[in-house]
């Protein structure tokens, strides 16, 4: 790692301002699956169905108030417009807690209650964790850019299972956020560097 570090840089991981739990993970089934160009066409579309072009506020009532043929024409996947749905539901229910809650839950907590969603996963939360929540100590050990890097900066010719990543990873303690990053980074660096 230490290899990676140095040819990666400062550590330089950016939090979103997170306006609201439901808004963040509108958008990140918006984004599931299809390139960043096209999950930002259809993730406008949507947001500018659900707020009467920016006039009102996304919330789990006007998202349950748009009809399910509407959402699908902005784009989504049937599949999208039902976990969207069952998002607002368990938002408008309390399932979902909202952002002051949020920030004082632990992140096992956070991840059990969100991926009673239907559609939302463990990777979809722990981006949730470290992007928006800022929260240091997340591996999201099936994500494939982690897994890619970690391949890179240890020098193995497949990638990792999960389970083993998170076994090596229990070194990073309490700092895998920022390991995550680090491998992020370094699987993305020219071919040319070598970091093993």
């Amino acid at each position: 790692m230490a290899a990676a570090v140095e040819a990666v840089g400062d550590f330089r991981l950016t939090i979103g301002e997170l306006s609201s739990p439901l808004e963040a993970l509108v958008r990140s089934v918006a984004f599931q699956s299809v390139s960043t160009k096209a999950a930002t066409t259809i993730h406008g579309r949507l947001i500018d169905k659900i707020t009467k072009g920016g006039t009102i506020p996304v919330s789990p009532e006007r998202i349950l108030r748009v009809r399910k043929q509407t959402l699908r024409d902005v784009g989504l996947s049937w599949a999208k417009v039902e976990a969207i749905r069952d998002l607002a539901r368990k938002t408008a229910d309390g399932v979902i807690p909202d952002r002051n809650t949020l920030r004082t839950m632990d992140d096992a907590e956070i991840i059990k209650r969100i991926t009673t969603v239907q559609g939302i996963g463990q990777w979809t939360v722990e981006m949730l964790l470290i992007f928006s929540l800022g929260r240091p100590d997340v591996l999201p050990a099936t994500d494939l850019g982690v897994r890619k890097g970690f391949a890179r900066v240890f020098a193995t010719e497949e990638l990792p299972p999960p389970r083993d990543l998170l076994q090596v990873g229990e070194v990073w303690r309490p700092y895998r956020s920022v390991a995550s990053w680090y491998l992020w980074r370094a699987g993305e660096l020219p071919e040319g560097i070598q970091l093993a």
